[in-house]
């Protein structure tokens, strides 16, 4: 099944036009032709922070609303994985809670592919180099949030590398949960 993660709060669903977007490209590419309204289907229980699970296939779909605290991230490991593929957001993640068991004593990974940065396990990632947010140009997975913050121009795009890191005055992550938050201690090993 492919899955939609999306904020609720207050009450409301954050950002759906970015979740529709993605479903209908992914809908199209895996050739669904159910239609779905986030819109008219999410109605959050209340006005508190959830985590609302959209699950959707060719026959049907699922909402499911999860109480949400964010996880601290304050380190992330490098780990180089050039065969892992993640272009939609499937709710089975075997490959990625695999790299994401690699982590020792850090929060999470950050996965290199062909040399280059991609994402962590459960975000997309930003370097602030040279006064400028640049996030990868080719990410495992297009994230809402990412998607967003590049029509706000808010990111650019940029070819990185790990020698990158060594450039980069900070290292935020960003998915439609944690918004945009940047690494505490932004430890990379």
């Amino acid at each position: 099944m492919l899955l939609e993660t999306i904020r609720c709060e207050g009450g409301e669903a954050l950002h759906l036009p970015y979740h529709q977007k993605r479903l209908e490209k992914s809908s199209q590419v895996l050739g669904i032709h159910q239609k779905y309204d986030l819109q008219t289907l999410i109605a959050p229980p209340d006005q508190e922070l959830y985590r609302c699970r959209f699950l959707y296939d060719a026959n049907g779909y699922t909402i499911e609303y999860h109480p949400y605290t964010p996880k601290k991230i304050a380190s992330l490991k490098l780990l180089i994985c050039d065969t892992i593929e993640y272009p939609l957001k499937y709710s089975e993640r075997e490959q990625l809670t695999a790299l994401f068991e690699q982590r020792e004593d850090c929060d999470d990974v950050l996965i290199v592919k062909n040399n280059h940065l991609t994402d962590t396990t459960i975000a997309n990632i930003a370097l602030f180099i040279e006064g400028q947010w640049l996030t990868p140009e080719s990410p495992l997975l297009e994230g809402t949030t990412r998607e967003r913050l590049l029509d706000e121009k808010f990111l650019a795009l940029a070819p990185l590398r790990s020698e990158d890191i060594g450039r980069a005055s900070k290292i935020a992550l960003m998915n439609a949960m944690v918004g945009f938050i940047e690494v505490e201690n932004g430890i990379i090993i």
